[in-house]
């Protein structure tokens, strides 16, 4: 698929909503800069109708789901197949809950991102991410455990690069949240959403910029003698929220 743009071509990837894909097509409408080009969707529930009512060619969603596949290698193989038809120079997890396949972080190596509703601390044992740590079930998580030790009365959205293991990769960016005493798991969540979409849409322009940099964490999120705490709340957050 050719076409004389020359800014960042962005790839969209989600399983739910797409309310922070929805929220990134409408920002770049008129974007010189970004351009979102198509949408791949892991399931055929996703929101992808919200996108086309957000502005996006119909004829740019797509539906390819792991389940579809013989394995990882040709679920990455197909995703790479749209990504290359529509020249994506940047792919973007907004909502995928399935794990990208290695060929896909690969050829998109330090211009693949995910979107993360909590504090991460990549490179470190223990943190708000990993498998199964997703949406509601970290606000759960991070909630209960601020409650529990009583200190760090905050939260963070994050922007990360993708690597092979969950939520891994480096921070790009991340918005700290305040927590209040009286907050639920719903009100936090609501309060998060809205700075993960603005997050993400400052990565997005940050990297047509130019102006993306890692950073990195000086103090370990959790204590070693907090992680039996925090894994039991894990453990929690993934019965409450099936």
């Amino acid at each position: 698929m050719v076409s004389n743009f020359d800014g960042l071509r962005v790839a969209l990837l989600i399983s739910g909503k797409g309310s922070t894909a929805a929220t990134i097509i409408r920002k770049f409408q008129d974007s010189t800069q970004v351009r979102p080009v198509c949408a791949i969707a892991s399931n055929p529930k996703a929101g992808l109708p919200n996108l086309i009512r957000a502005g996006l060619d119909e004829k740019a969603t797509y539906v390819i789901s792991p389940k579809m596949m013989a394995n990882s290698v040709a679920f990455g193989e197909a995703l790479l197949k749209v990504c290359r038809e529509h020249q994506v120079d940047l792919v973007g997890h907004y909502g995928w809950l399935v794990k990208s396949p290695a060929n896909l972080i690969a050829e998109y190596k330090d211009m693949i991102i995910n979107q993360h509703p909590g504090p991460l601390d990549p490179g470190r044992v223990a943190d708000f991410g990993g498998k199964g740590m997703y949406g509601m079930r970290v606000h759960y998580t991070r909630l209960k455990f601020v409650h529990g030790v009583d200190r760090d009365w905050w939260t963070e959205v994050t922007t990360h690069r993708v690597a092979e293991e969950y939520d891994k990769g480096a921070i790009l960016d991340r918005i700290k949240i305040p927590i209040n005493k009286d907050d639920t798991v719903e009100t936090l969540a609501d309060r998060a959403l809205l700075e993960e979409h603005r997050l993400q849409v400052k990565v997005l322009d940050d990297f047509a910029k130019g102006k993306v940099q890692e950073w990195h964490r000086q103090e370990p999120l959790i204590k070693p003698f907090e992680i039996n705490l925090l894994n039991k709340i894990k453990q929690e957050a993934i019965e409450v929220y099936k």
